[in-house]
């Protein structure tokens, strides 16, 4: 199977090289010094879950000389989405796969307004990992689970084969029958956590033992349910009480990667996650004044700027 991983970063890095290292064809999407480092010496990835090195990478800054691909995994950061969605169309033949483990809600609209929603399928990727040094990803825990799935909710001979492939490399996969809900679900975990995160300036530990800030937390997933229904999406009875235990078993010290690019002075991805529930409970009547303090409060920093 031919697989160009658009975003080599911590989750592209992480399954590109096992995909890779289990003799799928994988061809790599990245850039500066990470491309560099990849080129020169090959990608590694340090993981309780086992090392890997793979020696010889195929990776380049140019989709046009990968050429077609079965598959396309996109992982880039989302305000890297709509020029992704651009630059992937060489990649894209008749039978092409794009699947994008993104962690916001628009992605799959993005990719089928770019290349035609035929060829994309919805996925969800569980994994702490990052750009430990150039040509390095280091993996926290053992959570490493791929998820994915047609938008209409089909099994199909191309998602087997995806999900076979997966199997073969040693990484945990599962094809969903509502990948779309899957979605959401992630979404009212991540963009209440990224946010609450960002805005107090603090890891999840202060956060969730703090009266006042753990209700903050809980208000934010409850507004992302609220507008996920309105949307007509179905999402489980309990899932705030699931996300809530869930935050209650991490790591006391875990940092959102948006707190580490808030303390960088890096570009932030809140107009896609709090700007975004923010902007849709508008459009939909629904109320989310948690998602509408923490987009007002951490503007000024969108863009990057002195950490």
């Amino acid at each position: 199977m031919k697989i160009a991983v658009f975003g080599s970063g911590g989750i592209g890095g992480y399954f590109g090289a096992r995909l890779a290292a289990a003799g799928e064809d994988v061809h790599f999407i990245a850039r500066g010094a990470h491309l560099e480092a990849m080129r020169a010496g090959g990608l590694r990835v340090r993981s309780l879950n086992g090392d890997v090195h793979v020696e010889t990478v195929r990776a380049t800054d140019d989709p046009a000389a990968i050429g077609r691909a079965d598959v396309v995994l996109v992982a880039v950061k989302l305000y890297d989405t709509d020029s992704a969605a651009r630059d992937c169309a060489p990649l894209v033949g008749p039978g092409t796969m794009v699947v994008s483990f993104q962690n916001g809600v628009a992605a799959a609209d993005a990719f089928a307004a770019a290349v035609g929603r035929a060829h994309v399928i919805g996925g969800l990727a569980y994994i702490f990992s990052t750009i430990e040094a150039p040509g390095v990803i280091a993996h926290s825990g053992t959570l490493a689970k791929l998820v994915f799935g047609e938008l209409d909710g089909g099994r199909t001979p191309r998602v087997e084969a995806l999900l076979a492939a997966c199997r073969d490399a040693g990484i945990e996969a599962a094809i969903s029958e509502d990948i779309t809900a899957g979605i959401w679900s992630k979404f009212a975990f991540l963009a209440a956590l990224s946010g609450m995160t960002a805005l107090v300036r603090l890891p999840v530990g202060p956060i969730r033992a703090e009266a006042g800030t753990r209700a903050m937390l809980r208000r934010a997933m409850e507004e992302v349910v609220a507008v996920a229904r309105a949307k007509g999406i179905d999402l489980a009875a309990d899932l705030v009480e699931r996300h809530m235990e869930t935050v209650d078993g991490l790591p006391g010290d875990f940092a959102s990667s948006m707190l580490r690019d808030l303390s960088r002075g890096r570009r932030l991805e809140l107009p896609w996650l709090s700007g975004a529930v923010a902007g849709l409970g508008r459009d939909l009547g629904v109320p989310t004044p948690t998602h509408d303090v923490i987009r007002t409060a951490l503007k000024p920093h969108a863009d990057g700027g002195a950490p």
